[in-house]
């Protein structure tokens, strides 16, 4: 399923282009499909009301942002990415949360299109300075995905986030402007 797309950013094997409410078919299908990898870490939308919500939370918000990341050859969703609690002023960061779909995993395709939204939130029109990623401690792959992709770990928050019935630790992971690699 190639689309007739512009992506706001390249790599070799994937693109990321804004979330859309006309991906919530595919996107629901794929985080169903996905369900059992993104337990007990993640909860994305399984349902079209569901990603109807999730979407215009993030659509044409001044503080999130949503992205997809598509695998160029088929223009397939291979997973997504958010930025949230955007700041503008002195402080220009943000937060990131992401998923893999299932199919993607393993691929290399997640660490690609994490690059590339990270170096477009960097650039213009975004202009952010500081990234921030926040995981729960046992969620291996989300942290070697953020190791791959620059981001150092800066600390260590207790209860932090509530999720799936209770409040979880996390780990703090960032990445300024100035540390972006190569």
């Amino acid at each position: 399923m190639i689309h007739d797309v512009t992506y706001l950013a390249e790599g070799s094997r994937v693109g990321i282009r804004a979330l859309t409410h006309a991906d919530g078919e595919a996107f629901t299908a794929r985080a169903r499909e996905s369900r059992e990898l993104h337990r007990p870490w993640l909860f994305p939308p399984l349902s079209a009301e569901e990603y109807a919500v999730f979407a215009d939370r993030l659509i044409g918000n001044e503080i999130r942002a949503g992205f997809v990341v598509c695998e160029r050859d088929t223009g397939e969703l291979a997973g997504f990415i958010n930025i949230g609690n955007i700041v503008r002023g002195a402080f220009l960061s943000g937060t990131l949360g992401y998923g893999a779909f299932a199919h993607a995993v393993g691929r290399g395709l997640m660490t690609e299109g994490l690059a590339l939204l990270v170096r477009y939130a960097f650039g213009p029109p975004l202009g952010l300075h500081r990234l921030e990623i926040n995981v729960q401690p046992g969620n291996t792959p989300s942290i070697a995905l953020a190791r791959r992709c620059g981001f150092r770990l800066e600390g260590f928050s207790p209860d932090f986030l509530y999720i799936d019935g209770a409040w979880r630790d996390h780990e703090r992971w960032a990445l300024t402007r100035e540390l972006l690699p190569g």
